[in-house]
């Protein structure tokens, strides 16, 4: 990663006093990815949706870039490791996501299963990246499993697409293999020039998946178009820079494990912009959720 403007970022989170309430932001805006998908999806074909948006913040991400003087001849090493990171995180995870939820799959069903992830990482994190996990983040991680679990047991009862099931299992892989490459070969990386290669080689693939299948409607509605400029400014540029920073900064674990903050968070967010109701199990498990991840993430 460029020296200067890791530090730049650094110095300016610590000089505001934001890097403390950076968990809270990233959760804030990921929950929101689900919200975007289930506004969007109706309109256009889920690889196509995704090739589209994933390259427009790379030519985004770029310009900022160049603005900001940072390097975008980054070598071969460096382009190629964020290109294979990208393909994880954007063309795995953000394809099997929306390929399940455009197959069937519920929405509460997908955060679920994806939350899973941080079990997958904490147990991986210390064989790959020899991290060690305390007594009160293996207490917290099987906390915050339990509290997703309650806030959306109801979801099981549906029926579930056997597609939508191998498209969320591959997101599940890809954010887990993500995570932990982004901490072993991505933190010499620039931030903002890494993650527009990284967004320039998923789209690539999301672009070819889309026309393999056949699926590249767009229907440009209006409500479209706000879920879609949403989805780039807030998802794409926004929380997936602040994820990365995360993981440049903390733990492969402690990162992950607000993962299991989103599913509780979208339900508290579909509720009042769907109507979907969260029950007394729900409230129990979004506190349960909420004393895990502070239990694997404090001091």
């Amino acid at each position: 990663m460029d020296g200067k403007i890791f530090s730049a970022v650094e110095v300016d989170l610590r000089g505001i006093k934001l890097a403390r309430f950076a968990p809270v932001l990233f959760v804030l805006l990921w929950s929101t990815g689900f919200i975007g998908a289930k506004y969007g999806l109706p309109y256009a074909d889920p690889f196509m949706f995704l090739s589209v948006r994933v390259l427009i913040a790379a030519l985004i991400l770029f310009a900022v870039a160049a603005v900001m003087k940072s390097p975008i001849a980054i070598g071969a090493s460096a382009i190629t490791r964020s290109s294979v990171i990208g393909f994880f995180l954007h063309a795995c995870y953000l394809g099997g996501v929306f390929y399940s939820i455009s197959k069937g799959l519920p929405a509460g069903v997908a955060a679920v299963v994806t939350s899973l992830q941080p079990v997958l990482v904490s147990l991986l994190a210390v064989k790959v990246l020899g991290e060690q996990l305390k007594i009160k983040q293996v207490v917290g991680l099987v906390l915050g499993l339990i509290g997703v679990v309650l806030v959306l047991g109801p979801s099981f009862e549906q029926e579930i697409p056997a597609s939508g099931v191998i498209g969320i299992l591959v997101a599940l892989m890809g954010s887990t293999a993500a995570t932990l490459l982004q901490k072993k070969i991505g933190g010499d990386v620039p931030l903002i020039s890494g993650t527009a290669y990284q967004y320039l080689a998923s789209g690539v693939v999301l672009a070819i998946a889309a026309i393999a299948t056949g699926g590249t409607r767009i229907q440009w509605s209006g409500e479209f178009i706000v879920a879609f400029i949403w989805l780039i400014a807030v998802l794409s540029v926004g929380a997936i820079l602040l994820l990365l920073w995360l993981l440049n900064t903390g733990s492969a674990a402690s990162v992950s494990s607000l993962l299991y903050l989103i599913p509780p968070v979208t339900a508290i967010e579909a509720f009042f912009l769907f109507g979907e109701k969260v029950n007394t199990q729900g409230f129990l498990g979004i506190g349960i959720t909420a004393l895990g991840v502070w239990l694997v993430i404090a001091n």
